[in-house]
């Protein structure tokens, strides 16, 4: 496993590497008795980005020693012998934009894995930017190999932090390069297999990347349950690709909404409005999806951002019917008062 040594003060000074993702590839790699080593540019210590410690996966690995040990004392890639290794795994996170793809003792393990046979060439979310400049016989090992990463949506509508500092736009550099790039709607899971690479678009592709890389090494991944956020992240797929109706979802969060992370999907709905506001199909998958955690989570300015969603879609009882439930509450009352005189 790679990851980035940029990270300074959590995040704070310099992006890291993502915590979660490294946790959660981690613990799969783990569970299916993999031999495990990790490495990155500098060695010694590498900082991830801030990260909940609170949830599941990051507490276990909180908990495991030998987990915390590799990551305290990262083996420098100048170090790395790679026909010791069948595999490489690439952490993301926005650290990995700044160091990963100008590391030449990366750029030689990832072409000597991509030499040999029977070897599993994998990263997850920025990761992939450690392949944009690694050359074999002067062509870009990825041309004409289908990929994916955090894309430019994921960017615009989550990256603004450091994506103005980035040296390039991950997605269209790797298409730059060649590759033929895959995606999904934002922050869904979304794994790519091709030859050697396995690929995963956003942090909630971490675990079906992780497990894809198992399976690509010939074993069959051990059965594990979700967790509460990736099960979260499937629900809303299911809903948004019309894999399952809006009445399976209400159902099931009415009867097991303790294995749902409710936040989540509110917030997804959220995004999902904030970015479909040319787009009146999208929308009002956005407004299912907050409108399907409002029994089990209420959040004022979701409701009220529900309300001016209808006035745009010219449903103005509606947008009425939040607009005083929220005064009954005595929740932005000034916005929705004036909201209903606007409607009047």
């Amino acid at each position: 496993m790679v990851v980035s040594s940029y990270g300074k003060d959590m995040g704070s000074v310099r992006p890291g590497y993502e915590f979660d993702e490294f946790s959660q590839a981690y613990l799969i790699f783990k569970n299916n008795n993999l031999s495990i080593d990790v490495a990155s540019p500098k060695g010694g210590k590498a900082e991830p980005d801030k990260y909940n410690s609170e949830k599941l996966y990051n507490k276990t690995l909180l908990e495991d020693k030998q987990a915390l040990s590799l990551l305290d004392n990262t083996i420098a890639t100048a170090n790395i012998n790679a026909d010791d290794y069948n595999a490489i795994y690439i952490v993301g996170g926005k650290g990995a934009m700044f160091d990963l793809p100008f590391d030449p003792s990366l750029q030689e393990i990832i072409l000597n894995l991509y030499k040999r046979e029977h070897t599993v060439i994998s990263s997850v979310c920025h990761g992939p930017a450690a392949f944009v400049n690694v050359v074999d016989d002067k062509d870009y090992i990825i041309n004409g190999v289908e990929l994916t990463s955090f894309c430019n949506v994921e960017e615009e509508l989550f990256g603004k932090k450091w994506v103005k500092e980035f040296p390039f736009s991950l997605e269209t550099k790797l298409e730059s390069r060649g590759a033929i790039f895959k995606q999904t709607d934002f922050m869904l899971s979304k794994v790519v297999v091709s030859g050697k690479f396995v690929t995963g678009q956003n942090p909630f592709s971490t675990t079906k990347s992780a497990e894809a890389v198992v399976e690509s090494l010939g074993l069959t991944p051990v059965k594990r349950e979700f967790y509460n956020d990736e099960r979260s992240a499937y629900l809303i797929q299911d809903v948004l690709d019309n894999t399952k109706t809006i009445a399976w979802a209400e159902e099931e969060l009415d009867k097991n909404n303790a294995n749902y992370d409710l936040p989540l999907v509110a917030a997804y709905g959220y995004y999902k409005i904030l970015a479909s506001t040319e787009n009146n199909e999208e929308l009002r998958k956005g407004i299912a999806l907050v409108e399907l955690t409002s029994p089990h989570f209420f959040n004022e300015n979701l409701q009220y951002l529900l309300a001016k969603t209808y006035v745009s879609l010219g449903e103005k009882d509606k947008a009425r019917r939040i607009a005083n439930d929220l005064i009954s509450k005595d929740l932005m009352k000034e916005e929705s008062e004036k909201l209903l005189k606007e409607l009047n």
